[in-house]
């Protein structure tokens, strides 16, 4: 059951037919969508589950069945992203701003990025010039974080683990900055019933002071001239357009307009005193969960001054070398197995085998069926075929690479990380 005060308030804002359509949509069916990685997907790797295309959104598709995504092995080796189709409304933003309004080369923040959706779409839309910095406040949410970022293989990407006000610190600025800020979650209510019991119009003003001071904060580390976009899940004017004209009256922005299709349903202001180019998605009336996004050009020349050395928490760079470690056993003070001033045996980063950028020569290559795929995704043992070289090898689902072995012949020690093992059983 929807909160008395949400009804009461957001029926008036969306007035009688969309209310109604909105209404409607929690006994429909939740569309499932999913983006493919440009960077890794070939021909034979799209779903035949497909139904059409988001239309907002290249490479993205509405699926007619939700798989167990879980058990997929192409999921895990980063091939696509499972993504609510509203939210992939930023490619199509970041495509109209290229050339026109943003740079071919620069710099680009998701100060609010986990679990890591927008920041994958923007690596792919955002041309190779650019290096995006994706961070996410909480520790817990950017291990999560930077988990998919690496799977999905790109160098270019930085993972942070840092608040607003550290990045106005270090001095770093932007040519684009997506804030996907904290919000009331009113746009999840159809698919998340937590969502609905933490309502409250007390936690939506909460949420709007909030959201200020976060772009408050950022503003500094956008140039003159840059780009923001600011995005939320949530319907009210409180959150989206009062916030918005904030940004513009008190920080020093333009709006810029996106070209829409007719076709998509896309809603605008529902401001009536401010009729500025908005884009909300409502459920019943757009094929999506709720969204609300605006984007805006600084015109204020206000920036971090002076060059300050950076001191933000950096969880990956998009570069991995290999790293030392003693396999198997650890060797903690007291019980060290290996001999004094023995090197310590070097294994690869993890993370070396699913980028785009490794060489396919540098490690030898084992191709696994879905069941030994599966095994190793759990991190069980798996046995290589005879013919495979001993020491580091990649193993790979259907040409593409899941992590690395170390073949000893008789099995292959498992080098998957703990922390990403599928823990749901194979039925």
């Amino acid at each position: 059951m929807l909160p008395k005060d949400f009804e009461t308030y957001t029926s008036l804002l969306f007035g009688k037919e969309k209310w109604e359509r909105y209404l409607a949509s929690f006994d429909e069916v939740v569309p499932v969508s999913v983006r493919y990685n440009p960077f890794k997907v070939t021909e034979n790797d799209i779903s035949s589950a497909i139904s059409a295309r988001v239309p907002w959104c290249d490479n993205a598709y509405y699926l007619n069945e939700r798989p167990d995504f879980t058990l997929d092995p192409l999921l895990h080796a980063g091939v696509y992203y499972v993504q609510e189709a509203g939210s992939m409304f930023l490619d199509e933003v970041i495509r109209q701003l290229l050339p026109a309004s943003l740079p071919e080369k620069g710099t680009a923040l998701d100060l609010c990025a986990a679990p890591g959706g927008k920041s994958t779409l923007l690596r792919a839309a955002l041309s190779d010039g650019y290096l995006l910095y994706s961070n996410e406040p909480d520790r817990r949410r950017a291990n999560i974080l930077m988990e998919n970022i690496q799977k999905q293989g790109h160098p270019k990407v930085v993972v942070t683990n840092n608040y607003a006000i550290d990045y106005q610190r270090s001095g770093l600025l932007f040519d684009f900055i997506l804030c996907d800020v904290p919000c009331s979650g009113e746009g999840l209510f159809r698919r998340d019933n937590a969502a609905i019991g933490e309502w409250s119009m007390q936690n939506v003003m909460k949420c709007t002071a909030l959201q200020r001071s976060i772009v408050e904060d950022i503003w500094q580390c956008l140039k003159p001239g840059g780009v923001l976009v600011y995005s939320t899940c949530t319907f009210n004017t409180h959150e989206d357009e009062e916030n918005v004209r904030w940004i513009c009256e008190t920080l020093g922005a333009e709006i810029i307009p996106i070209r829409t299709q007719e076709e998509w349903n896309v809603t605008g202001s529902l401001l009536p005193e401010w009729q500025e180019n908005v884009y909300r998605f409502i459920p019943g009336v757009t094929r999506s969960e709720g969204l609300f996004m605006a984007v805006l050009r600084k015109t204020s020349e206000d920036i971090v001054h002076g060059k300050v050395r950076p001191t933000l928490r950096v969880l990956c760079d998009g570069h991995y070398e290999p790293v030392q470690r003693v396999e198997g056993k650890s060797s903690q003070k007291g019980n060290n197995r290996s001999r004094p001033n023995k090197p310590l045996p070097i294994v690869p980063a993890h993370a070396e085998a699913l980028l785009i950028s490794t060489p396919r020569d540098k490690y030898p290559q084992a191709e696994l069926s879905r069941e030994e795929a599966l095994r190793y995704l759990h991190h069980e043992s798996i046995v290589l075929d005879a013919s495979v070289p001993r020491g580091y090898v990649i193993v790979n689902y259907q040409g593409h690479p899941l992590g690395f072995v170390k073949n000893i012949g008789n099995r292959a020690n498992n080098l998957y990380p703990q922390e990403w093992k599928i823990r749901k059983a194979v039925v």
